[in-house]
């Protein structure tokens, strides 16, 4: 049995994470430091203070959460480390934005540059669509087929966007082609449609312009091969190459994240336990869901440090 890191996505912020880490622990505290530095302001001073409306602007919860996620990550190396152990998970994968937060941690991109490409990556999905145009839902107790009739009848541009767990998809599109699939997944059974708090409707076809800019955005910075596989968010392939993932990325942009595929892909591979580094613990619960009686745990706090540290050494031994 193997282990695998997760990070969370955009939705997962809270005013106030990742600060007990900033003061406990020193290489936390370094990840936050960097983002400043490398971001241009003090990305720190609205992630632990607000005002929330600041937090929650795409171009800044995007880098606050990657921030969040990897302090979260040098935390548990350092602990390792302590011990003569080095972090060594079957897989690295990630929810939409998470996936660039697991590139920082297999090695693609430093943590830096991950910043500096995720505020970007902010900004063009914030302004690629006018206020109001686009929309998202979240849909409860219909399955992938009946969602893609729905989708498909409700006409204009309106797609499953994350397929997160049997029984939870989250659909997106125009706002008027959203509302009316919401309506018909009502009138087909679905348990609950709730609209989200969302500045854009992401991973679908209006995003598409986003992926050319963002593209671009990509030669800006250097890139290397991944230290450990990557679950691509598009198509749960394992990619093991940094010219793999930025064509995974690109399409990402614009394509369903398809969450739950992925979970099942690592699991195919041996992963018995599953670690969600960062804030909240959704992609946990969504796993739970997906791959019945595998191990989840959420880290986002410092006594959770070291019950990660004992379920590593419990897959892996004691020794270094």
């Amino acid at each position: 049995m193997s282990y695998a890191i997760v990070f969370p996505g955009q939705g997962a912020q809270e005013v106030g994470m990742g600060h007990v880490f900033y003061d406990s622990r020193r290489v936390s505290r370094e990840a936050f430091e960097t983002a400043d530095e490398a971001i241009g302001f003090p990305l720190s001073g609205v992630i632990f203070g607000g005002p929330e409306e600041e937090l929650m602007k795409t171009a800044i919860t995007q880098p606050a959460i990657l921030t969040a996620s990897i302090a979260v990550l040098n935390a548990v190396r350092e602990e390792l480390g302590n011990i003569g152990k080095t972090l060594a998970p079957a897989f690295y994968a990630g929810h939409s934005l998470g996936e660039y937060t697991a590139l920082v941690a297999s090695g693609v991109l430093s943590l830096a540059d991950a910043v500096r490409l995720v505020h970007k990556r902010g900004e063009l999905m914030q302004s690629a669509v006018p206020l109001g145009r686009g929309a998202m839902s979240a849909v409860l107790g219909l399955d992938i087929e009946a969602l893609e009739e729905i989708c498909d009848e409700a006409g204009g541009v309106c797609i499953p966007a994350n397929v997160n767990a049997p029984g939870q998809i989250v659909i997106s599109g125009e706002s008027e082609a959203v509302g009316r699939a919401g309506e018909l997944a009502k009138e087909r059974g679905a348990s609950k449609v709730i609209p989200l708090k969302v500045s854009a409707p992401f991973h679908c076809e209006l995003m598409r312009p986003v992926a050319d800019k963002l593209e671009d955005e990509f030669h800006k910075f250097a890139w290397s091969d991944p230290s450990v596989p990557i679950v691509a968010n598009v198509d749960s392939s394992l990619l093991a190459s940094a010219d793999a993932i930025k064509k995974a990325l690109y399409c990402q942009t614009y394509s369903p994240v398809m969450w739950a595929d992925g979970a099942r892909a690592m699991e195919s591979e041996g992963v018995g336990l599953f670690l969600e580094f960062g804030p909240g613990s959704v992609l946990s619960g969504l796993i739970k869901r997906t791959c019945k009686g595998k191990k989840t745990m959420a880290v986002n706090k410092p006594e959770d440090v070291a019950k990660a540290v004992e379920a590593i050494i419990a897959i892996e031994g004691p020794s270094a």
